[in-house]
């Protein structure tokens, strides 16, 4: 007995004596671990909602490479969009400011279209133009939407190299909407929408059935070819946005039906750019973020996502419309937990800038937190307010765990009209994050909280002139 205690008792002093060590000479989770110029990848789904993945709860959608990422990183539990449909939020991620700012959001046409006449203005500055400042090389793969014309697409605006279809999937609507008699699914060629590289149209219509396949393909190949240099990837998922195609290797797989399918697929080529990164060599210098552009379109029904325990989805300003499952993954660097602060993809943009030594630009209102702090030291986020655009209106606004809705409007047939609350309905998220009992009548302190920091992001609030409205 004593033996074993003396033994239990060495190897508990080696092991502190290791811990010690190791603290010393800054080994763990720490941003000291990073380059520099770490590499970084965002990784962009279509409409999937909150409760679409294995780690947000899902009981038969399996993602098992996003669930290990979810283990080996930051799970984020209060992370928003800056809208609720594509083409503001989009512009929201890459820019780093509230779509309303830079016209990318419309009262008229919510999103862009094939025959839209404008896109993001040149005056803007993107998350890629940022980076190459400091010498990355960049690269978009996948859906664009902020433009189809030359003008606006990618290579304009700050991407050396662009592979993907630049609107939603659904557009260019060609044929009948019935499907295959051989498969009983929908058919690719109905649906006319060009496959580009760079600026040039290299197919059309684009096989939707391989388009997930080839979109992890593409972003290999660019890790490859500049693993020597710092890179940004942003991938831009089309699916799980409807019409929904899955490769062979993956259709009428899931226990989820077609949607799970496609989502299962999206993993699968995540769990394939996670091995390029650790073959590479590159893991422990790279930041890989998983999100989504905005919530579930419901209307779809079992052809579209699920927000979980959130209210309704996409094109609300409910919670299922606008907060995302978010993951941040870097081993050894980001510090693994779940994380139920605020953060936002418009947050990333200062983030990436600060880890990369590019200063923030001081010549416009920037809507960003730089996160660096709560993903690597745990630290609480500087991001305390969520404010809640359609269109070019604000809807709602959250400071800390209390929402307020000063405006209220379903969408796609769901949730009812537009309604106007004066005074505004007012919910404790942490207790009731599906947003069903209002607590506004006994809370009139937080509700002026509210409205003091609303009044005070109006007042220095400019809008830009809207680039969606025209079309040919």
């Amino acid at each position: 007995m004593i033996e074993h205690w003396l033994k239990t008792r060495i190897n508990f002093k080696t092991l502190l004596s290791l811990v010690l060590i190791s603290s010393c000479f800054g080994i763990g989770w720490s941003q000291e671990n990073l380059s520099k110029t770490p590499n970084f990848i965002i990784i962009f789904a279509d409409d999937l909602g909150y409760g679409d993945l294995g780690t947000y709860g899902h009981p038969t959608i399996k993602t098992p490479n996003l669930d290990q990422m979810a283990a080996e990183g930051q799970k984020w539990t209060n992370f928003y969009v800056g809208a609720s449909v594509c083409t503001p939020s989009r512009a929201a991620l890459l820019t780093g400011r509230l779509p309303v700012r830079s016209g990318m959001a419309s009262d008229k046409h919510r999103v862009l279209f094939p025959d839209s006449k404008y896109g993001l203005p040149s005056s803007e500055i993107t998350l890629a133009e940022q980076l190459k400042q400091v010498g990355y090389s960049t690269a978009c793969v996948g859906k664009w939407h902020l433009g189809h014309k030359e003008e606006y697409l990618p290579t304009n605006n700050g991407f050396d190299y662009y592979f993907g279809i630049p609107y939603s999937n659904d557009m260019d609507f060609v044929g009948d909407r019935t499907k295959s008699k051989e498969s009983g699914y929908l058919v690719t060629e109905n649906y006319n929408v060009p496959l580009m590289r760079n600026t040039e149209i290299i197919e059309r219509p684009a096989n939707q059935n391989t388009i997930t396949k080839r979109y992890a393909e593409e972003t290999i190949t660019f890790i490859k070819k500049n693993k020597d240099n710092p890179f940004f990837i942003y991938l831009a998922h089309n699916l799980p946005h409807i019409p929904l195609f899955a490769s062979e290797d993956f259709l009428g797989k899931s226990k989820r039906g077609i949607y799970g399918d496609v989502v299962e697929e999206i993993d699968f080529g995540i769990g394939q750019i996670i091995a390029t990164l650790k073959e590479e060599g590159l893991d422990k210098n790279t930041i890989v973020i998983f999100t989504s552009d905005n919530g579930p379109w419901l209307s779809h029904e079992i052809n579209g996502g699920s927000a979980g325990l959130l209210k309704a989805g996409k094109g609300m300003t409910w919670e299922g419309g606008m907060r995302e499952p978010c993951i941040f993954w870097s081993p050894n660097n980001i510090k693994p937990a779940v994380v139920s602060e605020l953060g936002a993809t418009m947050d990333l943009f200062t983030t990436f800038s600060a880890l990369a030594g590019a200063p923030v630009p001081k010549d416009r209102i920037m809507d960003g937190h730089d996160l660096s702090s709560t993903l690597f030291r745990n630290a609480p986020s500087p991001r305390k307010e969520v404010f809640y655009y359609r269109g070019t209106q604000l809807y709602a606004a959250r400071l800390g765990d209390y929402k307020a809705h000063y405006i209220t409007q379903g969408a796609y047939g769901q949730f009812g009209d537009k309604e106007v609350h004066d005074p505004p309905i007012l919910y404790n998220l942490s207790i009731d994050p599906s947003e069903n009992f209002d607590i506004g009548a006994s809370h009139p302190k937080i509700i002026g909280e509210i409205n003091t920091i609303v009044k005070e992001h109006q007042s220095k609030l400019t809008k830009g002139k809207d680039q969606l409205a025209d079309r040919e």
